[in-house]
């Protein structure tokens, strides 16, 4: 039996609202489509099963309020179908000197001389990089494997495709930890390292936030999840987070961030903070005293 994708048209001027809602829910397993040109706009979702697919609807539905959604439609794809689907929302970008390639793309692609490459094909999993939330903590963690000489440990908390896990093995950061709740993910982000030709370079494992962090601790923490799941186990990335090491946060709506800073203030005022924005959401990078 084939995958099933369930489809439903939107009005263009409901994207950002949809957006906020599957990354404030993580319901990772919808995309958002536009075709700019005819002005039309859809939400998609790729299950297992039809029933599977059902009960998401279901649940897309009632977190969407009073969005202007027409009726889902639903049918069985065949391998290509859905394949094809998920690519068409992959583009290739760089920051620095890593590039985030679409692994279908491999014979056509040029990298620079002296910078690397991480191959990625995401699958059902969330994180491609082509993301606001992804770009904010890969940037982050490029820029700490410069200044910190891609020391120590590193832990991606919500691994999903791998990406961040994986960009930690290509800067040079030599023990590396991503966990998901999803067994998919697990399932995704170990192809991926097997692409990369980083197989065992990187433990993954399911877990959550909980599970997960347990008896763990890294000089770099990293956690795209939305804001209230970040602020309910706070105490947990905290924890984990070494003397002198960094915690970066994203899946942070602009609006949200300065509940989720003192939320994290109010466990650490001693912790310093720093955050940025891209387009409507943000980031929060907390910075523990060495001390």
């Amino acid at each position: 039996m084939g995958l099933h994708e369930i489809r439903a048209e939107i009005v263009p001027e409901e994207l950002d609202r949809v957006e906020s809602v599957l990354l404030e829910s993580g319901l990772d397993r919808w995309t958002l489509q536009e075709d700019a040109v005819a002005k039309r706009a859809w939400v998609v979702g790729v299950f297992e099963n039809a029933m599977e697919a059902g009960a998401g609807w279901g649940q897309l539905r009632s977190r969407m309020g009073d969005a202007q959604v027409g009726a889902p439609v639903l049918r069985e794809l065949a391998d290509c179908d859905w394949r094809e689907s998920y690519k068409a929302h992959f583009k290739a970008w760089h920051f620095g000197r890593l590039h985030w390639i679409p692994v279908w793309e491999r014979g056509s692609s040029t990298v620079p001389a002296g910078e690397k490459v991480l191959w990625l094909d995401p699958g059902l999993a969330f994180g491609t990089g082509n993301h606001e939330t992804t770009r904010l903590c890969v940037e982050r963690l490029v820029a700490l494997a410069e200044g910190k000489a891609a020391e120590g440990r590193v832990i991606d908390a919500g691994c999903g495709s791998g990406i961040l896990a994986l960009s930690a093995a290509l800067l040079g950061f030599r023990e590396i930890a991503g966990f998901d709740n999803d067994p998919e993910a697990i399932q995704v982000s170990n192809q991926n390292a097997a692409l990369n030709e980083l197989g065992g370079r990187v433990h993954f494992f399911t877990g959550d936030l909980q599970s997960g962090l347990d008896g763990r601790t890294g000089s770099v923490v990293l956690a795209n999840i939305q804001a209230d799941i970040l602020m309910r186990f706070a105490p947990e990335l905290i924890s984990a987070v070494e003397p002198g090491g960094t915690l970066v946060l994203s899946g942070i709506l602009a609006v949200e961030v300065a509940r989720v800073r003192s939320a994290f203030h109010a466990l650490n005022p001693s912790w310093i903070s720093d955050s940025r924005v891209l387009g409507e959401w943000c980031d929060l990078t907390l910075f523990r005293p060495a001390g």
